[in-house]
């Protein structure tokens, strides 16, 4: 069962995140932005005059007090110990923000908008050093652990991509509708009919391997080798899109939240052990080993690729409401997922240990 934390706001929950100290914050629709402590009291609350949607929070990940928002086509830095003004306001994006992301040295802001464009923040000289480019709506954007300069981002265009800051165009791009194509497999035909266009991403605390949940109910997990991206694993657990994927801290446990109202957690390490450990010794073993008819200019097609392994999730949480948000706190000792849905509350549910 969830515990519901209530009082915060007066409309649909749309974002999550939590600081290294363990204060939550949420942002709704119609401006509202509220801090919980672990308890699921609301300690502080902030109203953006303007009453757009507040899409996005992230905390810095070095300054536990300072906390930016998304709302509309703006960003505000807040001070969690005095919310009545914003810190700093930036105002670079021409459509409404998706997605935050800060990389570990607090020293660039990524903000993928609905125009396609992510805008990267130099936050030490509040300029804009980079405007890096999807086709259509950008839904995600994630900086990788360890490496500050570089992100990834997914998008409607169902493109994901792989960026370095120091280079103005993308490193490696995947487009998710052209495997499945080449897959030949029999759902393919029915891509076409709901297409994997990408709405969420997150990156495991390695910097290596990262998820990616589409509209087609499937999970891509992929594994960053030098300046190009590897097709790790694709599974499926939910019915309808996949709003949300969120690596566990420290491990490669996944957890990934839909628009049928299921959470699920899956042990993804476990699954694909061996290839996570030596993907490049795996990649040639699987090479060597896939029949002619498997392959594909050198390439294993998913068929082969996807065969050994049958993922199932360790944890279904039924929530019954589309998900908007996954976040995941620890509160009393336990692990908890925060749920943020269409309604005005937050949902918190107790992980097992794992």
């Amino acid at each position: 069962m969830a515990v519901k934390w209530t009082g915060g706001h007066s409309s649909s929950v749309l974002c999550l995140n939590v600081n290294m100290e363990g204060l939550v914050a949420s942002g709704a629709e119609q401006g509202e932005l509220t801090l919980w402590d672990g308890g699921g009291t609301p300690v502080g609350q902030h109203q953006f005059p303007e009453a757009d949607d507040v899409t996005s929070l992230v905390f810095s990940p070095c300054h536990p007090t300072r906390l930016y928002a998304s709302h509309g086509e703006i960003i505000s830095l807040l001070d969690v110990r005095s919310l009545k003004e914003p810190v700093e306001r930036f105002h670079v994006n021409e459509e409404e923000i998706n997605c935050l992301s800060v990389n570990e040295t607090n020293s660039f802001l990524a903000a993928a908008d609905d125009s396609g464009t992510i805008k990267v923040i130099d936050l030490e000289n509040k300029k804009v050093i980079r405007s890096l480019r999807h086709s259509n709506i950008c839904s995600s954007v994630v900086f990788r652990p360890q490496r500050p300069q570089s992100l990834v981002s997914c998008g409607l265009d169902m493109q994901v991509m792989l960026w370095n800051l120091q280079k103005a165009r993308a490193m490696w791009t995947t487009n998710l509708q052209e495997w499945e194509t080449e897959a030949d497999s029999p759902q393919s035909a029915g891509q076409f009919l709901n297409p994997p266009l990408a709405h969420s991403l997150s990156v495991a605390s390695c910097g290596n391997v990262f998820g990616c949940g589409a509209q087609d109910g499937k999970v891509r997990i992929f594994r960053v080798t030098g300046a190009k991206f590897e097709r790790e694993l694709e599974f499926q657990g939910h019915s309808l899109g996949v709003s949300q994927v969120l690596f566990l801290p420290g491990a490669y446990w996944l957890l990934t939240g839909g628009n049928d109202g299921k959470v699920l957690l899956w042990d993804v390490g476990s699954d694909i052990g061996k290839q996570m450990k030596s993907p490049a010794k795996s990649l040639q073993r699987r090479k060597a080993q896939a029949p002619a008819s498997t392959r594909k200019d050198g390439k294993l097609n998913k068929v082969a690729l996807n065969e050994p392994v049958r993922i199932l999730p360790r944890l279904t949480i039924q929530h019954g409401e589309k998900v908007n948000w996954l976040s995941c706190a620890e509160i009393k000792g336990s692990r908890r997922v925060l749920v943020a849905d269409q309604s005005s509350s937050v949902s918190v549910y107790s992980l097992p240990e794992l």
